[in-house]
């Protein structure tokens, strides 16, 4: 029988091992190893190879007994024998343990003390120790951090590659999560974001075990306590449009809700800087510097980053400490959210750029978690396409979605939240056709939804989708409120939003009769 525990301390308490390394000991470590380069600000930029992305079909649970009626088993939560994971564990610890050196952090996730989970990051590289050094919370010192009693360990080998035939596995990838032994095994991808979402899926395991919403959002709040919450995929601008001057940085993308209001989970950001400007997002381009980490961004012979350039991959990303946001707010807590906005990115053009949702619209749309995919991202597609992740994140969600949209829902009620629908997508015609919205007139109509000034103002149902728009919004020229109106042809936009409304409803049908009331108060009717 293999002693999981034992055989991991066995590894972190070799000669070979680096246990708590400074920021500065480990970007030493990392240049010195070769596993990356310093750009001209003191980032430390690395490349990941073949994966520069997160292998969902490379993710499993093990399975047992414990866990049968409790985790949403399927595509997303792929079950795995306990026999496959004992195997390749003990094959990744013989690994490590002829590695020349092995690179160990403790941290916390989760801001909030009551419900915080101790963590151990176990790792052949020293980069992505640096890694989970940023994006984890840091113990206040070494001596709290060595005497850590980690309630689950991350134990990656990168280079250790798996074979189907004999491991099990679907390729040399691998993400095994053990929910009864507190250990995630990965191997086979260099890609770091593997570690922090193997982390939220975790957390959005046990925090609403704990009578706690856990969520795939980013925070901020205002100078008068007012707490805004942003939930998005990726691409649709939630870290882009929390991190605003104005107001105090809680965290980017992963929170907690209790009785006392919302809390970071996280220690750092991790930011898509395909594009990245100073003028547009400046908070996240200054915050990228000595003790931040690139991925797989394209520098020049003198270290320049070139964030325009997604020659290796457009998932180009920069992984920085909170407090590298001169507005972030330390430690990251706050009060309960006065406004929620769900972020998507319609690539087709219909969607309002922000609309007010009722309670059963705001279900709906956390239920649906849409965004879209554009041409040309992927192989074969040729034209945008829709994208729906059951409550903004299925791909970290072990539990049935129904679990988390009835305590977000009762948090709704409880703290009478104002929701809005905000599309950070196209205006005028699709992709391809119309023009993106621009990001000023996105951020001027979020800030007067979480100021409470636009819940005042005239609103109007669009004939399309049965959502409330606002008639007018400072700042923010009126013809582009209603996306009818944006098109050269008022068919063709109530052609394509016909589309969209049934691509809406087929995948809402997943839900089954439970959901019936909600599609029926809340959803699109043709």
């Amino acid at each position: 029988m293999v002693n999981h525990s034992e055989n991991i301390q066995n590894l972190v308490a070799k000669d070979t091992s680096h246990v708590q390394l400074s920021t500065a000991q480990l970007v030493e470590k990392s240049l010195k190893r070769g596993e990356g380069r310093l750009t001209e600000t003191g980032a430390l930029r690395a490349e990941t190879g073949k994966y520069t992305g997160r292998s969902p079909k490379d993710r499993f649970i093990v399975e047992d007994g414990t866990l049968k009626d409790k985790v949403d088993w399927g595509e997303v939560n792929q079950p795995i024998s306990e026999e496959v994971f004992d195997n390749l564990f003990t094959k990744v610890i013989d690994y490590l343990g002829q590695k020349e050196e092995v690179f160990v952090f403790n941290g916390y996730a989760g801001a909030d003390e009551k419900t915080r989970l101790n963590l151990s990051v176990v790792t052949e590289f020293s980069w992505h120790s640096m890694f989970a050094r940023t994006m984890f919370i840091r113990p206040e010192t070494k001596e709290e951090a060595l005497a850590m009693d980690a309630q689950f360990t991350i134990v990656s080998a990168p280079t250790f590659k798996a074979d189907p035939e004999t491991d099990g596995t679907k390729s040399e990838a691998f993400v095994i999560v053990s929910l009864e032994k507190g250990i995630i095994l990965i191997g086979g991808t260099e890609y770091a974001g593997e570690m922090k979402k193997s982390i939220f899926s975790i957390m959005n395991y046990l925090l609403p075990e704990q009578g706690v919403m856990s969520m795939h959002c980013s925070a901020n709040v205002g100078e008068n306590k007012d707490v805004a919450l942003f939930f998005g995929l990726s691409g649709t601008g939630k870290t882009t449009l929390s991190a605003d001057a104005q107001r105090e940085l809680i965290g980017d993308d992963e929170h907690g809700w209790n009785e006392d209001g919302v809390f970071n989970i996280e220690g750092g950001c991790y930011a898509k800087t395909i594009n990245l400007s100073p003028e547009k997002e400046p908070e996240i381009f200054k915050a990228i510097k000595f003790g931040s980490v690139l991925e797989n961004v394209a520098l020049d012979d003198e270290g320049k980053p070139d964030y325009d350039d997604g020659s290796l991959t457009e998932n180009t990303r920069a992984a920085y400490p909170l407090d590298h946001i001169d507005n972030a707010r330390i430690p990251s807590v706050a009060g309960h959210p006065n406004t929620i906005i769900f972020l998507t990115a319609d690539a087709f053009g219909v969607l309002p750029p922000i609309s007010k949702l009722t309670r059963e619209q705001a279900m709906y749309h956390f239920l649906s978690g849409f965004t879209s995919k554009l041409a040309g991202t992927e192989r074969g597609i040729t034209t945008p396409q829709p994208v729906f992740s059951t409550c903004f994140g299925s791909p970290f969600l072990p539990l049935h979605a129904k679990t988390y949209a009835d305590m977000l829902g009762g948090l709704i009620d409880k703290h009478n939240v104002n929701v809005y629908l905000v599309n950070t997508g196209w205006s005028g015609g699709e992709y391809g056709v119309g023009k993106r919205m621009d990001l000023k007139y996105t951020r001027s109509m979020v800030r007067r939804a979480i100021s409470g000034e636009l819940a005042l103002n005239a609103f109007e149902e669009d004939t399309a989708f049965g959502l409330s728009i606002p008639t007018s919004v400072a700042g923010v020229p009126k013809e582009i409120l209603n996306p009818r109106n944006t098109w050269v042809s008022e068919e063709a936009y109530d052609e394509k939003a016909l589309k969209l409304k049934e691509a809406f409803i087929e995948n809402f049908k997943k839900f089954g009769t439970e959901s019936e009331d909600i599609a029926k108060k809340g959803g699109f009717s043709l």
